[in-house]
């Protein structure tokens, strides 16, 4: 089932989870900014397909940075809300990530494990020892290599969930994201090339796996 209105590309849908495509520099949810959020985008939308009275259920299991944009699920009901983090608590709901970065990665494929801090006043992260930091974890794959620009496109599967996960520990390792100006090289203007391409999930009331895969422009070859 394909639908689209303003801001809202949906990729399936039934009467237990609605999975959409966020448009970069999209807030998940409302915050100080006060802009158009993706949890008041599909609530306007489900209010109005279902004339729904009232406030509409939607629960957000997982998120994505404001910047990024990408493949996210949403529950429509409490109980769908509820396994479905029960899976994330788990590591049984599969994130994949593209992004570009800049430089030649010595190797083709690796696994980091880093441990990071998040410091609430500035809204960053940062790698520190396993005393003081959570554990994260992902593992890349290099899919293609620009000589001319210096840059690296990578498939990136996240095995944790840590704040800002994916900037900090490709920017501590030498190769910040592309347009990434909080942990990366790149002056305003630039969109940060990072993009929740595919989740992969166990429905919550079905015994199905679900897959959703969506390419960013960037990504594709040309």
């Amino acid at each position: 089932m394909e639908n689209k209105t303003k801001h809202l590309d949906i990729l399936y849908e039934d009467n237990h989870i609605i999975v959409v495509v966020k448009e970069p520099n999209i807030p998940v949810q409302a915050d100080a900014s006060k802009d158009l959020d993706m949890l008041t985008i599909i609530k306007k939308y489900l209010k109005d397909k279902y004339n729904k009275p009232g406030n509409v259920y939607l629960g957000l299991v997982h998120r994505l940075d404001r910047p990024v944009g990408g493949v996210m699920v949403f529950a429509k009901t409490s109980k769908a809300a509820f396994r479905l983090s029960e899976l994330i608590r788990k590591n049984e709901f599969n994130k994949t990530y593209l992004t570009l970065v800049h430089g030649k990665l010595a190797k083709e494929s690796d696994a980091l494990v880093n441990y990071l801090l998040k410091d609430e006043k500035t809204n960053t992260s940062s790698v520190v020892s396993n005393e003081v930091g959570k554990k994260a974890v992902l593992e890349y794959k290099v899919i293609d290599y620009n000589k001319k620009y210096n840059l690296s496109l990578l498939k990136i599967l996240l095995h944790t969930g840590r704040h800002h996960q994916i900037r900090v520990q490709l920017s501590y390792i030498g190769h910040p994201i592309y347009g990434d100006q909080r942990y990366g090289v790149d002056k305003k203007g630039i969109q940060i090339h990072l993009w929740s391409s595919k989740i992969s999930f166990k429905h919550p009331v079905k015994d199905e796996i679900m897959t959703f895969e969506n390419i960013p422009t960037w990504a594709k070859k040309r």
